[in-house]
């Protein structure tokens, strides 16, 4: 009886504990954090946002120079003159001063200035678009990390009520009250749930370390997080969500100004073929002479006229139009995807909530009142007790792919209404 006893005693402290527990190698004086405060400092510390930053002040640039005037030049030369008359004796410092001043063409600097308008407004699409990318790669490392925590939690009680347990059998074996078999099987199951042990640690670190990264190791060694899987979201109609995705994600505004981009520069090389006049003014003084006189110097457009780069821009603007509908169509396949995939999760969540977990719990109850009256084996407890973690641990990751799904379908959106 004592025997009994102290097993149920073991599996109880289990079950009493498996949401709750705490690890017992768990550092204390490590950081904790929430999903909130990952995600402010990723977006303060990760390159992708960095780099987006950088693409965005290079278009700014860019539209600067685009709306820039032609500078003038001015040249000069000097020497000594004299002249070839002996009566005269003239010997003077002979200069020629030139200012020269392009006028573009106002249709080729307009058509540039739009250009770099749509590629600043492109900039900050794709920034907006980084942001989005950040926030869903940060939710979904962080709901594995959560993850990862409650298996390696899971593993570690798994692990010390098996000792203990396999504690009480080994003594029982010794006395002769128990088969040898069941301390092989007892000694078995220890190796089994510390391997799993080393299994869920190996992921814990691994997931660790995929967080900090995206922080841009802004977390620190040895922190934690606390937190919640997302709840079920019903009522996401699909077709809703591609209409909404199609309209305001920023990836469909970031392609779209790169076609408006394309086409301003495809007239800027169209305005380009109308030759950039230069107005000139010179001043000439030389011995005898003195002049000042003003020109206009004109490029004339006979034997090449911009073919080239005209076909070069046409080429672009045709191929950033494909890739905008490339881009919307897999934006749409992408909505799908997530949208079945949070389907799918609700649905393994609801067969949990409704009858797994339920029946998980039943058959370790009658597993344990079977072995209190005689009729069923430690072994058979242990085995109910194992499938009893097991389901726990499979209704928790359902609950992250729904979390992950529903982080997923946000980026894809643009923002989930």
């Amino acid at each position: 009886m004592q025997y009994r006893t102290m097993c149920l005693i073991g599996i109880t402290s289990l079950l009493g504990s498996i949401w709750y527990g705490e690890s017992a190698s768990a550092n204390r004086d490590a950081r904790v954090f929430q999903l909130d405060e990952v995600i402010e400092l990723a977006l303060t510390s990760n390159p992708t946002l960095a780099a987006a930053q950088g693409t965005l002040e290079q278009a700014q640039g860019q539209r600067v120079a685009a709306g820039a005037y032609l500078n003038p030049s001015i040249s000069g030369s000097a020497g000594r003159g004299a002249i070839r008359d002996p009566s005269t004796g003239v010997t003077i410092t002979e200069r020629t001063i030139t200012v020269e001043q392009p006028l573009e063409w106002p249709g080729k600097r307009a058509a540039r200035q739009r250009a770099a308008e749509a590629g600043l407004a492109s900039a900050y699409a794709g920034l907006e678009e980084a942001r989005l990318t950040v926030v869903a790669e940060v939710k979904v490392a962080f709901y594995q990390l959560l993850l990862a925590q409650q298996d390696a939690d899971l593993a570690k009680q798994n692990l010390r009520t098996v000792e203990e347990v396999a504690d009480v059998v080994q003594a029982k074996v010794s006395t002769g009250e128990a088969a040898r078999f069941e301390g092989i099987k007892a000694t078995v199951e220890v190796q089994k749930a510390r391997k799993e042990v080393d299994r869920s640690e190996n992921a814990l670190v691994v997931a660790q370390a995929r967080l900090d990264v995206l922080t841009g190791k802004g977390l620190g060694p040895g922190f934690t997080i606390r937190g919640e899987f997302a709840s079920v979201r019903p009522g996401l109609d699909r077709q809703a969500l591609i209409a909404r995705a199609v309209e305001r994600h920023p990836v469909i505004r970031r392609h779209q100004k790169l076609v408006e981009q394309a086409a301003s520069q495809v007239v800027q090389e169209r305005a380009s073929r109308i030759p950039t006049v230069s107005v000139q003014g010179q001043y000439h003084r030389e011995a005898g002479d003195e002049s000042l006189t003003a020109g206009l110097s004109v490029p004339i457009p006979i034997w090449y006229r911009r073919q080239g780069e005209i076909g070069v821009a046409l080429g672009a603007q045709r191929r950033a139009e494909a890739e905008r509908l490339r881009v919307q169509n897999e934006l749409e396949q992408t909505v799908t995807q997530h949208a079945q995939e949070v389907q799918t999760a609700q649905g393994q969540i609801r067969v949990f909530e409704e009858g797994l977990l339920k029946q998980a719990k039943e058959a370790l109850d009658i597993a344990q009142f079977s072995f209190r009256h005689g009729t069923a084996s430690l072994l058979e407890v242990l085995d109910a007790q194992r499938v009893y973690r097991q389901t726990l641990l499979e209704y928790a990751q359902a609950r992250a792919d729904l979390s992950i799904a529903l982080a997923r379908l946000d980026r894809a959106i643009g923002e989930l209404p």
